[in-house]
């Protein structure tokens, strides 16, 4: 009876798939669950390291890489459990981290999605950058987190233990009824990597669906594990993918004048790395936003086809001040300076 499927989807990543996976499996052994391996065609020895190590694990074999979100979609597309969890290669999981999040969906049915208390591993008295004790947006689409807003990470004392509704849950260990995940197409595997699952949650949430963050399940993410966070790469998709997001996701009334203000703060964030010599970055930024304009086309008619389904156009979770006027200009560093 595997209701669960513990999903890590691995590309060249054997190093990551032996330090890690050995947590994955000893803590996810339960009647109800599966861990599985979902290969991205992988050109070292990840396979064979399974083969060796774990012959008894299922792998998925995958004809080429993918990128993260499509990846995923062929993956769990093989897959007919109740409930997928999209687990990076790059987590430790503690002991009962599947527990609390399966009895919440086998009790509370509007609850579709979830993500576990994600704190860093190289500093486990910490939040973790990429979802931390939950993620949220401002009304201008950039993404903060309970714990974690831009570059200010806060130490975990019990502070955001409450089981909250979010508007996303990290990527980095998401929960997700596979009922919902089909029928909603997945992840966008426009998008590569990066902000697709941000864009998966708004579309649940735009059907009237919950999502939370649940604090008893713990894990600890390494997070730039596969792409340094730094890099020019991540930059362009973080910046690209924000822009398909907003336009897919948003009511109408918002669209052209938050793709407007974001097209502003788009070019002082362009001047800015011009002035700090950061070329790659700005060549990213220009990079980003000419992807966004060439496939305007396709992101118009994924819009059209979202919009009739929309139930919720306007949620709790949406922070309706400036996160970036707060943060820089007012010094409201920590989720909790926040008024919503």
């Amino acid at each position: 009876m595997n209701k669960i499927a513990v999903v890590i989807l691995n590309w060249n990543g054997k190093k990551l798939l032996e330090q890690f996976l050995p947590s994955v499996t000893q803590f996810s052994k339960r009647e109800w669950a599966e861990v599985i391996v979902a290969d991205n065609a992988s050109t070292d020895d990840s396979i064979s390291f399974l083969k060796s190590e774990y012959p008894k694990l299922k792998t998925i074999i995958l004809d080429k890489n993918h990128g993260f979100a499509d990846g995923y979609n062929k993956a769990l597309d093989q897959l007919d459990h109740d409930y997928f969890v999209l687990l990076n290669s790059d987590v430790e999981v503690s002991e009962n981290w599947l527990d609390p999040i399966y009895e919440l969906f086998e009790k509370e049915a509007d609850i579709v999605a979830a993500q576990p208390k994600i704190k860093a591993f190289n500093n486990k008295s910490e939040f973790e950058y990429a979802g931390a004790s939950g993620g949220y947006i401002d009304h201008l689409g950039y993404p903060f987190c309970r714990g974690r807003v831009f570059d200010t990470i806060e130490p975990d004392s019990g502070q955001y233990d409450q089981l909250t509704d979010v508007m996303w849950a990290s990527g980095a260990a998401l929960f997700i009824r596979s009922e919902v995940y089909k029928k909603l197409g997945g992840l966008d595997a426009d998008f590569f990597a990066h902000m697709e699952e941000i864009d998966l949650c708004w579309r649940i949430k735009n059907r009237g669906f919950r999502i939370v963050c649940h604090p008893k399940s713990v894990v600890y993410h390494v997070g730039g594990a596969t792409l340094p966070n730094h890099s020019s790469r991540k930059l362009h998709l973080n910046f690209r993918n924000n822009l398909f997001m907003l336009y897919k996701n948003l009511p109408s009334e918002k669209l052209l004048t938050t793709l407007l203000l974001r097209m502003i703060l788009d070019g002082v964030a362009g001047i800015k790395f011009l002035l700090s010599l950061e070329f790659d970055n700005f060549k990213a930024l220009l990079k980003a936003h000419y992807s966004f304009y060439a496939n305007l086309s396709k992101m118009r008619e994924k819009r059209r086809i979202l919009n009739p389904l929309v139930t919720k156009e306007f949620h709790n979770e949406i922070y309706n001040g400036s996160i970036i006027a707060d943060y820089f200009i007012q010094s409201k560093k920590r989720f909790s300076d926040l008024t919503f």
